[in-house]
């Protein structure tokens, strides 16, 4: 007897199908892109420092087209520069996020407005003497006579809080800057006038701003900060007479 074709390739055992399994994909699902809560968390918060990157490059347009008034652009420039800061003090971040220039490589970044602004440190209202100082008529009140002494204590206050840090040896980018700010910002409320060695408190505070946080200055440069600052001091008070 002659076997009849058969219409399918014979296998060694019989097949058949199980109805009760599930498929194992899902299309309709979202596809992760990180499998741990740790993971995505360092993804968020590279996403969030491409977000203050490009939020700080469109606000130094605008205020250079005047489309932001002084105090606005003051207030965001420095929030975003506080986050910027505080997201890269976490070393994970850091390591990830490797350096501004690596970070705008990889993502195709063009901000130089906001490169410049980040190496800076500070808004360019702090770096430049302006409109934060009260302007001053020929014959002032009481009231504000009492104002502007207040601030001038306050800002005196601050060069001698600085130098006795330097003094102390507190060294470190985290310990000066924040005083160094408070010492720009100070007297930036008390004059608009650009005294002897002013650029050098700017200088410093950038200088300080590109080091790490732990980082520390060597002697030599912690003996020419405090020269520096005090010769700014000293032409601070100058303007004062």
């Amino acid at each position: 007897m002659i076997p009849r074709p058969q219409n399918y390739a014979p296998t060694p055992h019989s097949y058949v199908p199980n109805t009760s399994l599930n498929a194992t994909i899902n299309l309709d699902e979202e596809v992760k892109l990180t499998s741990t809560r740790a993971e995505r968390d360092l993804q968020e918060s590279l996403a969030e420092l491409f977000s203050i990157i490009v939020t700080l490059d469109e606000l130094e347009k605008a205020f250079l087209k005047d489309a932001v008034p002084e105090s606005e652009y003051t207030e965001i420039c420095e929030r975003s520069l506080r986050q910027y800061k505080a997201l890269l003090a976490d070393e994970t971040i850091a390591k990830e996020f490797q350096g501004l220039e690596e970070f705008k490589a990889r993502w195709e970044l063009e901000v130089p407005r906001a490169t410049e602004r980040l190496r800076v440190g500070m808004p360019s209202t702090t770096v430049t003497a302006g409109s934060s100082a009260p302007s001053q008529p020929q014959q002032q009140s009481s009231s504000s006579n009492n104002t502007s002494g207040v601030l001038i204590l306050e800002a005196t206050q601050e060069f001698i809080t600085f130098l006795d840090a330097v003094k102390l040896g507190l060294l470190s980018k985290d310990q000066l800057h924040p005083l160094l700010s408070d010492v720009i910002q100070s007297v930036n409320k008390v004059t608009d006038k650009d005294f002897d060695n002013r650029g050098k408190i700017v200088q410093w505070l950038i200088t300080l701003n590109q080091m790490k946080a732990t980082e520390e200055l060597s002697e030599s440069q912690a003996r020419e900060l405090e020269m520096d600052i005090q010769q700014a001091y000293n032409g601070f008070r100058s303007t004062l007479t």
